[in-house]
Protein backbone atom coordinates (compact mmCIF):
# COMPACT_ATOMS: atom_id res chain seq x y z
CA UNK A 1 0.00 0.00 0.00
CA UNK A 2 1.49 3.32 -1.09
CA UNK A 3 0.70 6.91 -0.12
CA UNK A 4 1.79 9.68 -2.47
CA UNK A 5 1.12 13.36 -3.11
CA UNK A 6 -1.89 12.58 -5.31
CA UNK A 7 -3.56 9.77 -3.36
CA UNK A 8 -3.52 6.26 -1.94
CA UNK A 9 -2.74 3.15 -3.97
CA UNK A 10 -2.95 -0.54 -3.13
CA UNK A 11 -1.72 -3.50 -5.13
CA UNK A 12 -1.63 -7.27 -4.71
CA UNK A 13 1.35 -9.19 -6.09
CA UNK A 14 1.53 -12.94 -6.67
CA UNK A 15 5.17 -14.01 -7.10
CA UNK A 16 5.98 -10.49 -8.25
CA UNK A 17 3.11 -10.35 -10.78
CA UNK A 18 0.41 -7.70 -10.37
CA UNK A 19 -3.02 -9.31 -9.86
CA UNK A 20 -5.08 -6.48 -8.31
CA UNK A 21 -4.79 -2.69 -8.12
CA UNK A 22 -7.05 -0.03 -6.59
CA UNK A 23 -6.61 3.67 -5.91
CA UNK A 24 -8.22 6.71 -4.35
CA UNK A 25 -7.04 10.20 -5.26
CA UNK A 26 -6.74 13.32 -3.14
CA UNK A 27 -9.23 16.08 -3.86
CA UNK A 28 -7.27 18.96 -5.50
CA UNK A 29 -9.79 21.48 -4.18
CA UNK A 30 -9.57 20.24 -0.58
CA UNK A 31 -5.98 19.41 0.40
CA UNK A 32 -5.73 16.48 2.77
CA UNK A 33 -9.07 15.01 1.68
CA UNK A 34 -9.84 12.25 -0.77
CA UNK A 35 -11.91 12.81 -3.89
CA UNK A 36 -15.56 11.84 -3.33
CA UNK A 37 -15.46 10.07 -6.72
CA UNK A 38 -16.92 6.60 -6.28
CA UNK A 39 -20.35 6.28 -4.68
CA UNK A 40 -20.74 2.50 -5.00
CA UNK A 41 -22.07 1.10 -1.72
CA UNK A 42 -23.13 4.48 -0.33
CA UNK A 43 -26.57 4.61 1.32
CA UNK A 44 -28.89 7.59 0.81
CA UNK A 45 -32.34 8.75 1.72
CA UNK A 46 -33.78 9.61 -1.66
CA UNK A 47 -36.93 11.22 -2.99
CA UNK A 48 -38.91 9.78 -5.91
CA UNK A 49 -39.03 12.39 -8.68
CA UNK A 50 -40.54 10.45 -11.62
CA UNK A 51 -42.33 7.11 -11.98
CA UNK A 52 -42.17 5.55 -15.46
CA UNK A 53 -44.59 2.62 -15.93
CA UNK A 54 -43.29 1.95 -19.44
CA UNK A 55 -39.82 1.24 -18.03
CA UNK A 56 -41.05 -0.27 -14.74
CA UNK A 57 -38.64 2.13 -13.05
CA UNK A 58 -38.40 5.38 -11.14
CA UNK A 59 -35.86 8.18 -10.84
CA UNK A 60 -34.80 9.37 -7.40
CA UNK A 61 -33.03 12.49 -6.21
CA UNK A 62 -30.28 11.27 -3.87
CA UNK A 63 -28.27 14.47 -3.91
CA UNK A 64 -25.98 13.70 -6.87
CA UNK A 65 -25.78 15.69 -10.10
CA UNK A 66 -28.04 13.20 -11.92
CA UNK A 67 -31.09 11.43 -10.56
CA UNK A 68 -30.60 7.77 -9.66
CA UNK A 69 -32.36 4.91 -11.49
CA UNK A 70 -34.46 2.42 -9.48
CA UNK A 71 -35.86 -0.66 -11.26
CA UNK A 72 -38.96 -2.53 -10.06
CA UNK A 73 -36.94 -5.63 -9.04
CA UNK A 74 -34.95 -3.45 -6.67
CA UNK A 75 -38.12 -2.24 -4.93
CA UNK A 76 -39.87 -5.57 -4.34
CA UNK A 77 -38.95 -7.76 -1.39
CA UNK A 78 -35.88 -9.90 -2.28
CA UNK A 79 -37.79 -13.16 -1.78
CA UNK A 80 -40.81 -11.82 -3.65
CA UNK A 81 -38.51 -10.99 -6.55
CA UNK A 82 -37.35 -14.60 -6.70
CA UNK A 83 -40.92 -15.89 -6.79
CA UNK A 84 -42.03 -13.49 -9.48
CA UNK A 85 -39.71 -14.46 -12.29
CA UNK A 86 -42.07 -13.52 -15.10
CA UNK A 87 -42.44 -9.84 -15.83
CA UNK A 88 -46.21 -10.23 -16.25
CA UNK A 89 -46.53 -11.28 -12.60
CA UNK A 90 -44.85 -8.16 -11.25
CA UNK A 91 -46.96 -5.24 -10.05
CA UNK A 92 -46.79 -1.96 -11.92
CA UNK A 93 -44.20 0.46 -10.57
CA UNK A 94 -47.11 2.91 -10.09
CA UNK A 95 -48.63 0.54 -7.53
CA UNK A 96 -45.40 0.51 -5.52
CA UNK A 97 -43.97 4.05 -5.77
CA UNK A 98 -45.33 7.54 -6.14
CA UNK A 99 -43.66 10.93 -6.78
CA UNK A 100 -42.54 12.59 -3.55
CA UNK A 101 -42.14 9.29 -1.69
CA UNK A 102 -38.92 8.96 0.34
CA UNK A 103 -36.85 5.76 0.31
CA UNK A 104 -33.59 4.47 1.78
CA UNK A 105 -31.51 3.19 -1.13
CA UNK A 106 -27.99 1.96 -1.81
CA UNK A 107 -25.88 2.58 -4.94
CA UNK A 108 -25.16 -0.64 -6.84
CA UNK A 109 -23.76 0.91 -10.03
CA UNK A 110 -21.69 4.03 -10.38
CA UNK A 111 -22.96 6.96 -12.48
CA UNK A 112 -21.17 7.32 -15.77
CA UNK A 113 -21.56 7.59 -19.52
CA UNK A 114 -24.26 10.24 -19.14
CA UNK A 115 -26.31 8.01 -16.83
CA UNK A 116 -27.08 8.43 -13.16
CA UNK A 117 -26.31 5.86 -10.49
CA UNK A 118 -28.41 2.70 -10.22
CA UNK A 119 -29.82 2.13 -6.74
CA UNK A 120 -31.66 -0.58 -4.83
CA UNK A 121 -33.76 -0.81 -1.69
CA UNK A 122 -32.10 -4.18 -0.96
CA UNK A 123 -29.46 -2.90 1.45
CA UNK A 124 -26.30 -4.94 2.08
CA UNK A 125 -23.51 -4.07 4.51
CA UNK A 126 -20.21 -5.93 3.99
CA UNK A 127 -18.20 -7.05 7.01
CA UNK A 128 -14.97 -8.96 7.41
CA UNK A 129 -16.59 -12.41 7.30
CA UNK A 130 -20.13 -11.88 6.03
CA UNK A 131 -22.50 -9.51 4.27
CA UNK A 132 -25.47 -8.37 6.37
CA UNK A 133 -28.82 -7.80 4.62
CA UNK A 134 -31.46 -6.38 7.00
CA UNK A 135 -34.50 -7.52 4.98
CA UNK A 136 -33.39 -10.45 2.79
CA UNK A 137 -34.60 -13.34 5.02
CA UNK A 138 -32.18 -15.99 3.75
CA UNK A 139 -28.64 -17.35 4.26
CA UNK A 140 -26.16 -17.61 1.41
CA UNK A 141 -22.63 -19.00 1.21
CA UNK A 142 -19.92 -17.88 -1.21
CA UNK A 143 -19.64 -20.22 -4.18
CA UNK A 144 -15.87 -20.07 -3.82
CA UNK A 145 -16.10 -22.20 -0.66
CA UNK A 146 -16.06 -25.66 -2.22
CA UNK A 147 -16.07 -27.98 0.81
CA UNK A 148 -19.69 -29.10 1.30
CA UNK A 149 -19.22 -29.83 5.00
CA UNK A 150 -17.91 -26.31 5.59
CA UNK A 151 -20.70 -24.82 3.50
CA UNK A 152 -23.28 -26.61 5.61
CA UNK A 153 -21.60 -25.43 8.82
CA UNK A 154 -21.75 -21.84 7.60
CA UNK A 155 -25.41 -22.19 6.58
CA UNK A 156 -26.32 -23.47 10.04
CA UNK A 157 -24.25 -20.70 11.67
CA UNK A 158 -25.98 -18.12 9.51
CA UNK A 159 -29.43 -19.36 10.53
CA UNK A 160 -28.42 -19.06 14.18
CA UNK A 161 -26.96 -15.59 13.70
CA UNK A 162 -29.69 -13.91 11.72
CA UNK A 163 -32.82 -12.53 13.31
CA UNK A 164 -36.28 -12.84 11.66
CA UNK A 165 -36.38 -11.10 8.25
CA UNK A 166 -32.60 -10.62 8.25
CA UNK A 167 -30.28 -12.25 5.74
CA UNK A 168 -26.56 -12.96 5.65
CA UNK A 169 -24.14 -14.10 2.98
CA UNK A 170 -21.01 -15.86 4.21
CA UNK A 171 -18.02 -14.44 2.36
CA UNK A 172 -15.13 -16.55 1.09
CA UNK A 173 -13.05 -15.27 4.02
CA UNK A 174 -15.51 -16.96 6.42
CA UNK A 175 -14.08 -20.38 5.55
CA UNK A 176 -12.94 -21.90 8.87
CA UNK A 177 -13.90 -18.86 10.97
CA UNK A 178 -15.46 -19.76 14.36
CA UNK A 179 -19.19 -19.16 14.88
CA UNK A 180 -18.47 -16.60 17.61
CA UNK A 181 -16.47 -14.38 15.24
CA UNK A 182 -19.23 -14.60 12.63
CA UNK A 183 -21.83 -13.61 15.21
CA UNK A 184 -19.70 -10.66 16.35
CA UNK A 185 -19.37 -9.48 12.73
CA UNK A 186 -23.14 -9.63 12.24
CA UNK A 187 -23.76 -7.81 15.53
CA UNK A 188 -21.54 -4.88 14.49
CA UNK A 189 -23.30 -4.61 11.13
CA UNK A 190 -26.75 -4.89 12.74
CA UNK A 191 -25.86 -2.05 15.07
CA UNK A 192 -24.69 0.02 12.11
CA UNK A 193 -28.00 -0.59 10.30
CA UNK A 194 -30.02 0.41 13.34
CA UNK A 195 -28.03 3.64 13.56
CA UNK A 196 -28.70 4.32 9.84
CA UNK A 197 -32.43 3.79 10.15
CA UNK A 198 -32.46 6.10 13.16
CA UNK A 199 -30.76 8.81 11.09
CA UNK A 200 -33.19 8.30 8.20
CA UNK A 201 -36.20 9.15 10.38
CA UNK A 202 -34.83 12.60 11.21
CA UNK A 203 -33.29 13.53 7.85
CA UNK A 204 -35.05 15.06 4.90
CA UNK A 205 -34.34 13.64 1.44
CA UNK A 206 -32.00 13.86 -0.32
CA UNK A 207 -29.48 12.99 2.39
CA UNK A 208 -26.39 10.81 2.83
CA UNK A 209 -26.87 8.15 5.48
CA UNK A 210 -23.71 6.07 5.05
CA UNK A 211 -20.52 6.33 3.01
CA UNK A 212 -18.73 3.17 1.92
CA UNK A 213 -15.43 2.71 3.74
CA UNK A 214 -12.30 4.38 2.39
CA UNK A 215 -9.60 2.58 0.47
CA UNK A 216 -7.48 1.53 3.46
CA UNK A 217 -10.47 0.00 5.25
CA UNK A 218 -11.68 -1.77 2.07
CA UNK A 219 -8.24 -3.19 1.34
CA UNK A 220 -7.88 -4.67 4.83
CA UNK A 221 -11.46 -5.95 4.78
CA UNK A 222 -11.50 -7.42 1.27
CA UNK A 223 -7.89 -8.21 0.32
CA UNK A 224 -6.33 -9.52 3.52
CA UNK A 225 -6.90 -13.14 2.55
CA UNK A 226 -5.47 -16.19 4.31
CA UNK A 227 -2.80 -16.61 1.63
CA UNK A 228 -1.35 -13.10 2.05
CA UNK A 229 2.25 -13.45 3.30
CA UNK A 230 3.18 -9.81 3.83
CA UNK A 231 1.64 -6.34 3.80
CA UNK A 232 4.02 -3.49 2.94
CA UNK A 233 3.09 0.15 3.50
CA UNK A 234 5.04 3.20 2.42
CA UNK A 235 5.12 5.42 5.54
CA UNK A 236 4.74 5.38 9.31
CA UNK A 237 1.34 7.11 9.45
CA UNK A 238 -0.18 4.65 6.99
CA UNK A 239 1.51 1.78 8.83
CA UNK A 240 -0.17 2.74 12.11
CA UNK A 241 -3.58 3.05 10.40
CA UNK A 242 -3.26 -0.35 8.71
CA UNK A 243 -2.06 -2.02 11.94
CA UNK A 244 -5.03 -0.62 13.82
CA UNK A 245 -7.50 -1.94 11.24
CA UNK A 246 -5.82 -5.34 10.98
CA UNK A 247 -5.83 -5.60 14.78
CA UNK A 248 -9.59 -5.00 14.76
CA UNK A 249 -10.58 -7.10 11.74
CA UNK A 250 -7.97 -9.86 11.79
CA UNK A 251 -6.44 -10.12 15.29
CA UNK A 252 -3.17 -12.01 15.33
CA UNK A 253 -2.13 -10.95 11.82
CA UNK A 254 -0.61 -7.55 12.61
CA UNK A 255 2.82 -9.21 12.37
CA UNK A 256 2.29 -9.36 8.58
CA UNK A 257 2.25 -5.55 8.32
CA UNK A 258 5.61 -3.89 7.74
CA UNK A 259 6.64 -0.31 7.09
CA UNK A 260 8.83 -0.13 3.98
CA UNK A 261 11.44 2.34 5.21
CA UNK A 262 13.68 2.23 2.14
CA UNK A 263 13.88 5.60 0.39
CA UNK A 264 12.08 5.91 -2.93
CA UNK A 265 8.70 5.07 -4.41
CA UNK A 266 7.47 1.72 -3.09
CA UNK A 267 5.54 0.92 -6.28
CA UNK A 268 8.50 1.80 -8.51
CA UNK A 269 10.82 -0.46 -6.55
CA UNK A 270 8.52 -3.45 -6.94
CA UNK A 271 7.74 -2.72 -10.60
CA UNK A 272 4.07 -2.16 -9.89
CA UNK A 273 3.77 1.15 -11.75
CA UNK A 274 5.32 -0.36 -14.89
CA UNK A 275 3.04 -3.42 -14.74
CA UNK A 276 -0.04 -1.24 -14.19
CA UNK A 277 0.84 0.93 -17.18
CA UNK A 278 1.19 -2.14 -19.42
CA UNK A 279 -2.06 -3.61 -18.08
CA UNK A 280 -3.98 -0.49 -19.14
CA UNK A 281 -2.60 -0.37 -22.68
CA UNK A 282 -4.90 -1.10 -25.59
CA UNK A 283 -2.43 -3.67 -26.94
CA UNK A 284 -0.83 -6.01 -24.40
CA UNK A 285 1.99 -8.33 -25.40
CA UNK A 286 2.09 -12.00 -24.44
CA UNK A 287 5.37 -13.57 -23.33
CA UNK A 288 5.30 -15.96 -26.32
CA UNK A 289 5.18 -13.11 -28.87
CA UNK A 290 1.42 -13.05 -29.33
CA UNK A 291 -0.72 -10.15 -28.15
CA UNK A 292 -4.26 -9.12 -27.21
CA UNK A 293 -6.16 -5.97 -28.18
CA UNK A 294 -8.52 -4.60 -25.53
CA UNK A 295 -11.38 -2.27 -26.54
CA UNK A 296 -13.98 -0.99 -24.09
CA UNK A 297 -17.29 0.68 -24.93
CA UNK A 298 -20.11 1.73 -22.65
CA UNK A 299 -22.07 -1.44 -23.44
CA UNK A 300 -19.39 -4.12 -23.58
CA UNK A 301 -15.69 -4.97 -23.75
CA UNK A 302 -14.16 -6.75 -26.73
CA UNK A 303 -10.83 -8.59 -26.47
CA UNK A 304 -9.07 -9.86 -29.59
CA UNK A 305 -6.35 -12.53 -29.33
CA UNK A 306 -3.61 -12.70 -31.99
CA UNK A 307 -0.57 -14.95 -32.51
CA UNK A 308 1.67 -12.01 -33.49
CA UNK A 309 5.30 -13.13 -33.68
CA UNK A 310 4.61 -16.52 -32.11
CA UNK A 311 5.07 -19.19 -34.79
CA UNK A 312 4.87 -22.18 -32.43
CA UNK A 313 5.55 -25.70 -33.65
CA UNK A 314 4.70 -27.58 -36.83
CA UNK A 315 1.19 -28.19 -35.49
CA UNK A 316 -1.08 -25.21 -36.24
CA UNK A 317 -3.79 -26.32 -33.80
CA UNK A 318 -1.23 -26.59 -30.98
CA UNK A 319 0.14 -23.12 -31.78
CA UNK A 320 -3.36 -21.61 -31.62
CA UNK A 321 -4.20 -23.45 -28.41
CA UNK A 322 -1.00 -22.39 -26.63
CA UNK A 323 -1.55 -18.75 -27.60
CA UNK A 324 -5.16 -18.88 -26.44
CA UNK A 325 -4.21 -20.54 -23.14
CA UNK A 326 -1.60 -17.87 -22.44
CA UNK A 327 -4.10 -15.15 -23.35
CA UNK A 328 -6.79 -16.66 -21.09
CA UNK A 329 -4.46 -16.46 -18.07
CA UNK A 330 -3.63 -12.83 -18.84
CA UNK A 331 -7.27 -11.87 -19.48
CA UNK A 332 -8.43 -13.28 -16.13
CA UNK A 333 -5.79 -11.17 -14.37
CA UNK A 334 -6.52 -7.99 -16.36
CA UNK A 335 -10.25 -8.21 -15.64
CA UNK A 336 -9.36 -7.67 -11.97
CA UNK A 337 -6.70 -5.01 -12.51
CA UNK A 338 -8.84 -2.96 -14.92
CA UNK A 339 -12.05 -3.76 -13.00
CA UNK A 340 -13.84 -4.46 -16.26
CA UNK A 341 -17.56 -5.05 -15.83
CA UNK A 342 -20.64 -5.93 -17.86
CA UNK A 343 -20.53 -8.05 -21.00
CA UNK A 344 -17.09 -9.18 -22.17
CA UNK A 345 -16.56 -10.85 -25.55
CA UNK A 346 -13.25 -12.61 -26.25
CA UNK A 347 -12.32 -13.39 -29.84
CA UNK A 348 -9.84 -16.21 -29.33
CA UNK A 349 -7.92 -17.58 -32.29
CA UNK A 350 -10.14 -20.14 -34.06
CA UNK A 351 -9.49 -23.74 -33.03
CA UNK A 352 -10.81 -26.72 -34.94
CA UNK A 353 -10.86 -29.23 -32.07
CA UNK A 354 -13.87 -28.81 -29.76
CA UNK A 355 -11.97 -30.28 -26.80
CA UNK A 356 -9.44 -27.44 -27.02
CA UNK A 357 -12.24 -24.87 -26.95
CA UNK A 358 -13.63 -26.48 -23.82
CA UNK A 359 -10.18 -26.52 -22.20
CA UNK A 360 -9.90 -22.76 -22.73
CA UNK A 361 -13.33 -22.01 -21.25
CA UNK A 362 -12.63 -24.32 -18.29
CA UNK A 363 -9.29 -22.62 -17.74
CA UNK A 364 -10.98 -19.21 -17.61
CA UNK A 365 -13.65 -20.53 -15.24
CA UNK A 366 -10.98 -21.78 -12.85
CA UNK A 367 -8.99 -18.55 -13.02
CA UNK A 368 -11.99 -16.25 -12.52
CA UNK A 369 -12.97 -18.08 -9.31
CA UNK A 370 -10.15 -16.13 -7.66
CA UNK A 371 -11.83 -12.85 -8.62
CA UNK A 372 -13.43 -10.94 -5.71
CA UNK A 373 -16.16 -9.71 -8.07
CA UNK A 374 -18.74 -12.12 -9.45
CA UNK A 375 -17.47 -13.34 -12.83
CA UNK A 376 -19.30 -15.86 -15.03
CA UNK A 377 -17.99 -17.60 -18.14
CA UNK A 378 -21.22 -17.92 -20.10
CA UNK A 379 -19.82 -19.99 -22.97
CA UNK A 380 -19.09 -19.95 -26.68
CA UNK A 381 -21.42 -18.14 -29.04
CA UNK A 382 -22.47 -19.50 -32.44
CA UNK A 383 -19.80 -17.30 -34.00
CA UNK A 384 -17.04 -18.87 -31.92
CA UNK A 385 -16.65 -16.01 -29.44
CA UNK A 386 -16.38 -16.59 -25.69
CA UNK A 387 -18.88 -14.59 -23.63
CA UNK A 388 -18.15 -13.53 -20.04
CA UNK A 389 -20.05 -11.35 -17.59
CA UNK A 390 -18.50 -9.62 -14.60
CA UNK A 391 -19.84 -7.35 -11.90
CA UNK A 392 -17.95 -4.07 -11.84
CA UNK A 393 -16.92 -2.97 -8.35
CA UNK A 394 -15.58 0.52 -8.96
CA UNK A 395 -16.01 3.28 -11.53
CA UNK A 396 -12.31 3.22 -12.40
CA UNK A 397 -9.47 1.15 -11.02
CA UNK A 398 -6.71 3.56 -11.93
CA UNK A 399 -8.26 7.03 -12.23
CA UNK A 400 -4.92 8.83 -12.47
CA UNK A 401 -3.33 6.52 -15.03
CA UNK A 402 -5.44 7.23 -18.11
CA UNK A 403 -7.51 10.13 -19.40
CA UNK A 404 -9.59 10.55 -22.53
CA UNK A 405 -7.94 12.61 -25.26
CA UNK A 406 -9.60 16.02 -25.43
CA UNK A 407 -9.01 16.26 -29.20
CA UNK A 408 -10.38 12.94 -30.43
CA UNK A 409 -12.65 12.01 -27.50
CA UNK A 410 -10.92 8.64 -27.19
CA UNK A 411 -11.57 7.52 -30.79
CA UNK A 412 -7.90 7.60 -31.70
CA UNK A 413 -8.39 8.23 -35.46
CA UNK A 414 -6.56 10.71 -37.66
CA UNK A 415 -7.84 11.91 -41.04
CA UNK A 416 -5.14 12.46 -43.66
CA UNK A 417 -5.82 14.41 -46.86
CA UNK A 418 -4.53 12.84 -50.02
Amino acid sequence: MHSSMDGLYAAVLDNGILVDYVSQLHDPEQPGRMQPGAVMGNIYKGKVMNVLPGMQAAFLDIGLSKNAFLYIDDVLHPNLEKREKQAADKPSIRDVLRPGQELVVQVVREPGGGKGARVTTHISLPGRWLVYMPEAAYVGVSRKIGDEQERERLRIAGERIRQPEEGVIMRTAADGVPDEALADDAAVLRELWQALTGQAVNKKAPAVLHLEAGLVHRVVRDMLAADIDEVLVSDQQLYEQVCSLVGTMAPGRTNLVRCHSTAGDLFEQFGISHQAEKALSRTIQLASGGYIVWDETEALTVIDVNTGRFIGSDNLEETMFRTNAEAAELIARLLRIRDTGGIIIVDFIDMEIEANRQRISQQLEALTRMDRSRCTVVGWTRLGLLEITRKKSRLKSLPSAITTCGSCGGRGLLYEKR
